[in-house]
């Protein structure tokens, strides 16, 4: 009879220049810099396949992350918003980095059987995603500047050549976007995209982009990753409003909202946003539903290697 070996668990806190570890075996809270050469040097005493938890943080946990990965550990990034969760549900008032570590290891423990161990994204998706959330950052800054400056009087005159500087920055960042569709050889999944109404060479990258993290399944995979899926809470006769769980990539959500927004003028989506309406949706709960729409098509496109036809394929 096989001996069943419980894994060594290690919850991990992180920041940008440390990480807060508890090793669930020793029961030890320890930092660790969070550098390169710290944490090979960390994984190089670690037993084999120690399975650890860390909690999604923009991008300064990727480095333990591929790390860890690479050495044969299982890695699993956890939503803060589960956290949270969990350590209200068992009834824990302190947050702090140490405590939040062994939460991790506790939560692993508890729900490792229905977590997916992550896996390093490929180059493409790391492309694509850096390059639009630079875009990203870089409308942001546009749209303040130039509402900032709205009534600049003699002094709006000298902020048009920034403007510009930053219009031909957005330009450089979309020639890139194409190359890296290139190179990466998408350019036929970017047009299976961009065939849709009101899905622009932005959004359809941005789908192209997200298609690539994972194998979905269904398109409710999809969706979810997305997080344009719903959160729905109910009691007894109880029902709260419904809220998007918004766990994926911000700025596929907003590029996605702008495609429905073109798309509901559109002759082919515009009696269904009506009738949206028509049924007491605001206008944003419809731009939700349709947006959701566009991207359960756009998956079934790329998943079937099909090509969008307009009438009488609607998800």
């Amino acid at each position: 009879m096989a001996m069943h070996v419980i894994p060594n668990r290690i919850g991990v806190d992180v920041a940008k220049d440390e990480l807060v570890l508890y090793d669930q075996a020793a029961d030890q809270v320890f930092p660790l810099p969070n550098t390169k050469a710290a944490i090979r040097r960390w994984l190089k005493g670690l037993p084999e396949n120690s399975h650890m938890a860390l909690e999604a943080t923009g991008i300064y946990h990727l480095e333990l992350a591929e790390q860890a990965h690479a050495a044969g550990h299982l890695v699993f990034i956890i939503n803060g918003y589960q956290l949270n969760h969990y350590r209200e549900s068992m009834g824990r008032r302190a947050k702090t980095d140490a405590s939040d570590a062994r939460l991790l290891a506790d939560y692993l423990q508890a729900n490792q059987r229905r977590l997916r161990p992550w896996t390093p994204p490929p180059k493409a998706y790391c492309t694509l995603q850096r390059l639009l959330r630079r875009r990203a950052t870089l409308v942001q800054a546009r749209v303040a500047l130039q509402q900032s400056w709205k009534e600049g009087g003699s002094l709006k005159a000298l902020i048009k050549p920034v403007l510009a500087h930053m219009d031909r920055l957005d330009q450089a960042l979309q020639k890139r976007l194409r190359l890296a569709l290139r190179e990466a050889g998408l350019q036929a999944e970017r047009a299976r995209c961009q065939a849709l109404e009101g899905v622009g060479e932005l959004t359809a990258t941005a789908l192209v982009m997200a298609f690539l993290r994972g194998d979905f399944r269904t398109s409710d995979a999809f969706i979810a990753f997305l997080g344009l899926d719903l959160r729905v809470r109910q009691s007894s006769k109880r029902e709260q409003r419904r809220r998007l769980t918004k766990r994926g990539d911000a700025e596929v959500r907003r590029l996605l909202h702008n495609a429905a927004m073109a798309a509901s003028r559109s002759p082919r989506w515009h009696q269904v946003y009506e009738g949206y309406l028509q049924r007491g949706l605001k206008k944003t709960q419809a731009l939700v539903i349709l947006a959701r729409k566009l991207a359960r098509i756009a998956f079934a496109l790329m998943k079937h290697k099909t090509l969008y036809q307009s009438e009488g394929q609607i998800a």
